[in-house]
């Protein structure tokens, strides 16, 4: 990851020096993992216009030493306290004022970083790192693109494992095999569920045996070199009814037209509407109850959110998850979700396991 981090400390560096700042404190460690390639538990980064600095105590010495290479990284040990530490080492940057995360800050770390370094200026300030992260670079993309294929392989495993009198908690455990022996984890906890369970958008796996007739819900994802994927898909263990063929085709023509729609400038409200109005041939729309997607990169979660609520608008670069779903109680739901690139033409979609409606063995 030295590339990419590389690039990424240079991106905060420079919207350091385009706002004049002194210095930035980072503190959250999505953030100082996409700086700088660490992936312990604890780390704070210092930024300057033109240095940075990771610190973190002595458990990490090694690790730090190992995986940051874009930076110098420095740890202490007991009886150093991490106040103590962090002061010693804004005096030695020469720093009398530093932002710190609003969002990641508590207010008791803040105030025994003032009563130990008297002559540093804290200012609350929002997180840089967040709004920073949603422009891929190339090698970003990259490793997303690794990420999300294998997302489609690990689907393509589970599915070949569908059969009735399977229960969903064996189809989980099919997806975490398949994840661990490709030196990989998932991204989220995977969701599997069937028949009227699938009617749940984040229903965990339990015990339920499969059943002929049944809606059975895959969302999966996996990392790659800390980046994340997210996939999903409905199939029918045996065979489809009309029922499922209808509400199904209303959820992929949502999909496919969103995301034929993503491209710069597009604005997510917009899209969220798009989406509605679709199912809304089908009288489904008001079983539509989350948003249209998320961002997706180091957290499978990443910033920003394209629903009726949020004000987002598309950029190149940014990567999304498009996922409309339709969730019946009493009779099972379909989420169909693909990982998408906006470029500044046609949407690069990363994701490609099939998604016409696929009748498994009952």
């Amino acid at each position: 990851m030295a590339t990419v981090t590389t690039n990424n400390l240079a991106k905060l560096q420079d919207h350091i020096s385009s706002r004049d700042l002194a210095a930035v404190l980072v503190t959250d460690m999505t953030n100082v993992r996409w700086l700088t390639g660490f992936s312990g538990s604890f780390a704070m980064v210092i930024a300057t216009g033109d240095d940075g600095l990771l610190l973190t105590d002595s458990r990490y010495r090694i690790q730090a030493a190992e995986q940051v290479k874009v930076c110098e990284s420095h740890a202490f040990s007991r009886p150093t306290t991490t106040t103590q530490f962090l002061a010693e080492q804004l005096r030695g940057f020469g720093i009398q004022q530093v932002g710190v995360d609003e969002d990641h800050v508590t207010l008791g770390q803040l105030r025994s970083w003032q009563a130990e370094a008297t002559d540093v200026d804290f200012v609350a300030q929002r997180d840089a790192c967040t709004d920073l992260r949603m422009i891929k670079s190339e090698a970003e993309l990259s490793i997303l693109r690794r990420a999300c294929d294998l997302a489609d392989r690990c689907m393509q495993h589970v599915v070949d494992r569908v059969a009735a009198g399977r229960t969903e908690r064996q189809l989980l455990m099919a997806i975490h095999q398949f994840l661990l022996e490709n030196n990989s984890a998932p991204s989220f906890e995977p969701i599997v569920v069937s028949g009227p369970r699938s009617a749940r958008p984040h229903g965990a796996a339990s015990d339920r045996k499969l059943e002929s007739g049944d809606f059975l819900t895959f969302d999966l994802g996996a990392v790659v070199d800390g980046y994340c994927s997210d996939i999903t898909r409905t199939v029918v263990v045996g065979k489809a009814t009309q029922r499922h063929r209808e509400v199904y085709e209303h959820v992929l023509a949502a999909e496919e037209a969103c995301i034929a729609q993503c491209v710069a400038g597009a604005e997510g409200k917009e899209l969220d509407r798009l989406t509605r109005e679709i199912l809304d041939r089908g009288d489904l729309s008001r079983y539509f109850t989350h948003g249209l997607g998320h961002g997706l990169g180091t957290l499978v979660h990443d910033s920003g959110r394209l629903s009726s609520t949020e004000d987002q608008v598309l950029e190149a670069g940014q990567v999304w998850t498009i996922e409309p779903g339709v969730y019946i109680e009493g009779f099972g739901g379909v989420r169909i979700e693909d990982d998408i690139v906006v470029t500044e033409g046609e949407p690069e979609v990363l994701t490609h396991f099939p998604k016409q409606l696929l009748e498994l063995q009952g």
